[in-house]
């Protein structure tokens, strides 16, 4: 009784409904567009999807004022620059390369940089310490001469 009940409640996610399309244009051709400019704003909930593949209600809210505009008969820029002016930069998944938003175009270059830079560098310290970490031409002591000489005796 109890597997048929944890099997009930792990096939409920299945049985609801996806997502609410009560925003969706009547006209495939707009609802088309609508959806080719929510594929270009970012999630500002989620941050790394766009506003057609989020859950969050500030996607679904951003996926019916772009509805509403593209109904209203907006063209695709036009609904873009819309949501754009009101949420700026951040909310597009592309923002434009400017003075504003260079260092977010530039961070993956330098993280490769400075991953890179960090390899060298790496690389040069082991090269001069010599292998194994070798210190170089440290004089011993007579101590450890003959502790030396006692290990390499076969």
């Amino acid at each position: 009784m109890h597997a048929l009940l944890l099997l009930l409640a792990l096939a409920a996610p299945a049985l609801a409904q996806v997502g609410d399309t009560s925003y969706r244009l009547s006209d495939p051709a707009l609802e088309a567009r609508a959806r080719e400019v929510g594929r270009e704003l970012r999630c500002l909930v989620c941050q790394n999807q766009s506003i057609e593949d989020s859950d969050a209600q500030l996607a679904r809210d951003l996926r019916v004022l772009v509805r509403e505009q593209i109904g209203r008969g907006a063209s695709n820029e036009e609904a873009l620059r819309f949501v754009h002016q009101r949420y700026g930069d951040f909310v597009l998944l592309k923002p434009p390369v400017r003075a504003s938003t260079v260092l977010l175009w530039a961070t993956p270059l330098l993280a490769l940089g400075g991953g890179a830079l960090a390899v060298a560098l790496l690389l040069r310290r082991r090269r001069s310490t010599g292998p194994a970490g070798d210190i170089g031409d440290v004089a011993l002591t007579e101590a450890e001469r003959a502790k030396l000489a006692e290990i390499e005796r076969p």
